[in-house]
């Protein structure tokens, strides 16, 4: 793998999983990480709309959205069939509307 490439994924990792904290501190419990995997999805659908380039692509889509995304935590906060369910329709919807709106904005 390319160094360049791992330095950037690494340096968004930090700053994707700084903003995580910032909002799960912010937001009750399971509503931060519900927050961020649906917004930091949304994001995902929209970057892979708009984003040229490879380095811009590992630094904010798997470094800084990578890291600020939280499905690990997800899977172990789920308490119940419908926030399991709910959260991944949310994230699906919103990489579909993320792309549809990069889409019309252009």
């Amino acid at each position: 793998m390319e160094k360049r490439i791992v330095a950037a994924v690494a340096a968004g990792g930090v700053l994707g999983s700084l903003a995580r904290y910032g909002v799960t501190e912010a937001l009750p419990h399971l509503w931060g990480t519900f927050a961020v995997n649906v917004s930091g999805c949304l994001l995902i659908g929209a970057l892979l709309e708009a984003m040229p380039g490879r380095y811009t692509r590992a630094f904010i889509g798997t470094g800084v959205l990578g890291g600020y995304t939280t499905f690990s935590a997800y899977a172990v906060e789920a308490t119940s069939v419908v926030y399991t369910a709910g959260t991944l329709a949310a994230a699906l919807a919103a990489v579909v509307a993320g792309g549809w709106i990069t889409r019309r904005l252009r």
